[in-house]
């Protein structure tokens, strides 16, 4: 029998045996896969079929098949160019605040040297843990509330008139609670980058006569450029989709001062009871995200090979 089954064993051909080897594999892993796949394809189906009849909360039994037509009424809806303008100018905004000071910051923390840095380092990223629910509360009822915030009793302290910061600058106020939650994010991946710089180049840079400056902008600031290319991947990614922040603190107003394309899909959806439009807002911008994820996966892509 020994015989036998080493004949059988020696018969079988090299594809049978990868064969043989790479089906248990597949076969502990299909389970998963098939899941995910579920998990994904079927709200995805729901929200394209919506998107293609006349379904409204107010009227189910108008399900009529309407085609693009509710892609049409999306894109020429009134809200539309101000949520997309919104959404590019919170996105590019947070991602430049996080960029430039994550940067500034780290380097001064790796520069530094002062009792307590550890806590400092952790009292900086300890806003990223915080619930966004939680931390636009926060600003809203103890920074920015006209009469009972601390920037409303800091404008009482110098004698001028305090600001309704969510009436009359709705987004600028949305962009720096938003910003205030993902800059952690920033500075937690750019100080661990920072840590792994050789520093006997930064001592032989010394010795050749280069000042602070010099080696931040030569040596610090190339050695980050993949660091910095997964934060604003990672964060884009994040940032279309802000609603928590908007929802708890100006409602996407006065009037489409704050919306932004999540907002508008939200409130066609739960405040106009329009599924069928907001399934189709939905998958704009899905595409949308889709697009700005291809387009950071080859920059980062490139930027990986070219640093490689």
């Amino acid at each position: 029998m020994n015989t036998s089954t080493a004949k059988a064993h020696i018969d079988l051909s090299p594809p049978q045996r990868k064969l043989r080897v790479r089906n248990p594999g597949w076969f502990l892993v299909s389970p998963s896969v098939a899941l995910l796949l579920l998990w994904m394809i079927v709200p995805l189906g729901m929200t394209v079929y919506f998107s293609m009849i006349r379904y409204n909360l107010l009227y189910p039994g108008e399900n009529e098949f309407v085609g693009l037509e509710n892609f049409t009424y999306f894109l020429t809806d009134s809200g539309f160019m101000p949520g997309a303008t919104n959404t590019l100018l919170l996105v590019g905004s947070v991602l430049l605040i996080s960029v430039v000071f994550g940067v500034l910051i780290s380097a001064l923390l790796e520069a530094s040297e002062f009792l307590g840095r550890g806590l400092v380092r952790v009292m900086l990223i300890s806003p990223f843990f915080i619930m966004p629910t939680v931390g636009a509360l926060i600003w809203k009822n103890l920074i920015f509330h006209p009469v009972s915030g601390v920037l409303a009793y800091l404008w009482k302290l110098f004698g001028a008139q305090p600001v309704d910061w969510l009436a009359h600058y709705p987004l600028l106020s949305i962009i720096i609670i938003v910003s205030w939650q993902w800059l952690p994010f920033a500075i937690l991946i750019l100080m661990t980058a920072m840590q792994s710089l050789d520093q006997e180049q930064k001592e032989a840079a010394r010795l050749d006569g280069a000042g602070p400056i010099a080696i931040f902008w030569h040596l610090t600031l190339p050695h980050l450029a993949r660091p910095i290319a997964v934060v604003v991947m990672i964060e884009t990614i994040f940032l279309l989709s802000v609603f928590a922040e908007i929802f708890t603190t100006t409602n996407g107003g006065p009037g489409y001062a704050s919306t932004n394309l999540a907002y508008l899909i939200y409130n066609q959806a739960l405040v106009q009871f329009d599924v069928g439009m907001a399934s189709a807002g939905g998958l704009i911008a899905v595409v949308i995200a889709n697009i700005a994820a291809i387009i950071l996966v080859r920059m980062i892509g490139k930027n990986l090979t070219d640093k490689a």
